[in-house]
């Protein structure tokens, strides 16, 4: 009798496969719940959200436009710079994909915030050096290291191109960027933990036929203090502080530095080619103008303005009194 109660009738047996079968599909259920989990990397954190990224791409696009006009004006060249990317990374990649040798300068933004990276590799450094020195613009054949000269000189340049940077953030923080380091080689400089998230905003630049690049490096812990602000909702929230007067008034400072060629055009003649070969000093030359007739003032070779001849003590002057009109610039 014991031996039949240890065997399992037809019945029980078709119960438990029966109960197994259910157990495996709810094992199944589960696993399709576990597939919809995404993997994270603690080594690299996205500390981030994709609106303080946008919000750092509308600031330094203002930047680039601003530092562009800055170079021009203090070059006297057509210089271009426009905001290439944005992402987060590590510090160490960072740090890795920059070329040997390159120019990084550490600055403090202010003294709550603290450090941050300018670097500006040997592309865009040379052609600005070059003509800094009155030469055109010319990168040598060879990279090489930087001179104590030239770095002293990039390091009057790089302050003022952090000086720019105070008026894009103007509304977020006060910043007082000061030059604390600079280095030709960026891995000596270990100023954050490798496995630092930084935010890393990369300028394209065009100096005559010269490309170049500039990147800016933010640590997190740099701006966390001021994360809550890289929101849209507090940056439209600010009120209007005439941020157009504000950067027109900027590009009208950088433009009072540009010189540009001034001629006027006192009047025109007709003369034969016998004639022009006869003159000597002291002949005199009969022009088509009329006497109070505005002179034509032409502005880097095109015609702007109309004005009248004077004296200014001992010199001589010109008057603008007007506009020049469509047709008259057209003829000229």
């Amino acid at each position: 009798m014991s031996l039949n109660k240890d065997v399992l009738s037809q019945s029980e047996i078709d119960s438990l496969i029966s109960a197994l079968s259910s157990v495996k599909f709810e094992d199944q259920g589960g696993a399709e719940e576990v597939s919809d989990c995404r993997s994270y990397d603690f080594r690299r954190p996205s500390k981030f959200s994709k609106e303080q990224m946008r919000t750092l791409q509308f600031i330094h696009d203002n930047y680039a436009r601003i530092l562009g006009n800055f170079l021009s004006a203090y070059l006297r060249v057509p210089v271009q710079v426009q905001l290439a990317s944005v992402s987060q990374v590590t510090y160490e990649e960072f740090v890795l994909s920059l070329p040997l040798p390159t120019l990084v300068t550490v600055f403090n933004m202010n003294q709550e915030m603290g450090n941050a990276m300018l670097e500006t590799n040997s592309s865009f450094v040379f052609p600005l050096i070059d003509i800094v020195f009155g030469g055109e613009g010319r990168v040598p054949k060879q990279v090489r290291e930087l001179t104590e000269i030239e770095i002293s000189v990039m390091r009057q340049i790089n302050t003022k191109l952090l000086q720019n940077l105070r008026y894009v953030w103007e509304d977020i923080a006060g910043l007082t960027p000061v030059v604390e380091n600079m280095d030709t080689n960026p891995q000596f400089n270990q100023m954050f933990a490798s496995t630092e998230t930084v935010v890393l905003l990369t300028f394209s630049t065009q100096i005559r036929d010269n490309y170049g690049l500039i990147n800016l490096c933010f640590p997190y812990i740099t701006l966390e203090k001021i994360m809550p602000k890289l929101t849209a909702q507090f940056w439209f929230k600010q009120p209007n502080k005439g941020g157009f007067q504000f950067h027109d008034s900027v590009i009208l400072k950088q433009l009072e530095k540009v010189s540009v060629d001034l001629s006027v055009i006192l009047g025109r003649t007709t003369i034969t080619l016998h004639d022009f070969l006869q003159f000597q000093e002291g002949d005199i030359i009969q022009l088509s103008r009329q006497e109070g007739e505005d002179l034509e003032i032409l502005v880097e070779g095109q015609l702007l303005f109309k004005g009248q001849p004077g004296a200014h003590g001992q010199n001589l002057a010109l008057q603008i009194t007007k506009w020049a009109n469509e047709e008259e610039e057209n003829h000229a």
